[in-house]
């Protein structure tokens, strides 16, 4: 099965839902849907399955439009965030209801439902009803009951979000082979870059409605197409900077400037805009170095054994990502220097000009 959205768009009145989007899924292919919340994630997945339909352009499988197919005849199965079960039906008739409406044989569903409920950790729940299950449990459950299904194409819009950490992960190694298993394609959609890198297959970034780039995951992660897909792929946000290349000087927002070739060496005079991320960012104390930039902590994020903190460096509030716990305290002096090798930069429309790797090794030096 090759499922394919050719300039599919989607407007509400005169809002534009969903832009110009063409993807092409095979079967048995991981794919992730990667962007912020309201990027157009769900609608994507809505209009893949059938529950909306494209204002624009044509929704094929096999090459044959599907767009008057009812949901009901599809190979479809979706999962949401806020999971959706039967209240009045046991867990195992809640996964095994969709084998009951498509007439399986009683052994081919005890066998999916018992199968389904194993990996997913719901053996000592199938009696019970919804209502006497956690929240967790209940999304496990709708999962369930889109793995036993087989079907051609599973949607699952952020289905991990309500369980723990331990469960999470787990999950997320094992859903990806247990649908490859049945040939389906997998199409996976969430906010988080660290959850799209675990998943790994294919990933399309999303942002306000339009495909900025779609490639094999850790591709779009280390050279990203152009600043949107960036800041998509960036969490926490992307430190940027505006850059004016003139006379071998690099002009910074506060006037500042540095040697152009030691910052973006080899590019031409013009506007440019920078980008890094938070771990190639180096915070320490005030210092006499000219090769920094100076500012004030803003807040400080303690998340186990790392701390994000933001730095006010007067243009802009760059994070930077310091290991162990640290007590950075707002107001407090501090500085942030960082490596010119590791810097994404792009040029007045967004395209990519240059990605870390294609750096050399300079030293980054201020002038005057």
């Amino acid at each position: 099965m090759s499922l394919q959205l050719d300039h599919v768009g989607l407007k509400l009145g005169q809002d534009v839902i969903i832009d110009d989007v063409t993807l092409t899924f095979e079967r048995g292919t991981m794919n992730v849907l990667l962007g912020p919340t309201l990027s157009g994630k769900t609608t994507l997945m809505r209009l893949m399955a059938g529950l909306d339909k494209p204002s624009t352009g044509a929704i094929t499988v096999d090459g044959v439009n599907v767009g008057g197919v009812p949901v009901r005849k599809r190979s479809v199965a979706m999962v949401y965030q806020q999971f959706v079960n039967y209240p009045s039906l046991t867990v195992y008739e809640n996964i095994a209801s969709p084998l009951r409406v498509a007439g399986l044989p009683k052994a081919e569903i005890e066998n999916r439902v018992r199968e389904a409920s194993r990996v997913l950790r719901l053996d000592p729940y199938l009696a019970r009803l919804p209502a006497q299950l956690s929240g967790g449990q209940q999304q496990r459950t709708a999962i369930a009951r889109a793995l036993v299904k087989h079907a051609d194409l599973v949607l699952l819009d952020e289905p991990l979000a309500n369980l723990d950490y331990k469960l999470r992960e787990e999950l997320r190694e094992e859903l990806p082979k247990l649908f490859a298993a049945t040939g389906t394609i997998l199409v996976y959609a969430t906010t988080e870059p660290a959850e799209a890198l675990l998943l790994g297959g294919t990933t399309a970034t999303l942002w306000q409605g339009r495909v900025t780039q779609i490639g094999s995951t850790p591709a779009v992660y280390r050279r990203p197409a152009n600043i949107d897909a960036a800041r998509v792929f960036s969490d926490p946000p992307l430190n940027e900077m505006a850059v004016t290349l003139q006379g071998g000087e690099a002009i910074l927002p506060d006037g500042r400037r540095m040697s152009a070739h030691a910052l973006l060496p080899g590019l031409p005079d013009g506007s440019y805009r920078i980008g890094f991320r938070v771990e190639d960012a180096s915070l320490g104390q005030p210092s006499s170095n000219r090769d920094v930039f100076g500012g004030k902590v803003a807040v400080t994020e303690i998340s186990g054994s790392e701390s994000f903190v933001h730095l006010d460096v007067g243009f802009a509030v760059w994070v930077s990502l310091v290991l162990g716990v640290h007590d950075w305290q707002p107001g407090a002096a501090a500085e942030i220097s960082i490596d010119p090798r590791r810097l994404f930069v792009f040029d007045t429309v967004g395209t990519l000009v240059r990605a870390p790797e294609s750096f050399a090794a300079r030293p980054l030096t201020a002038m005057a």
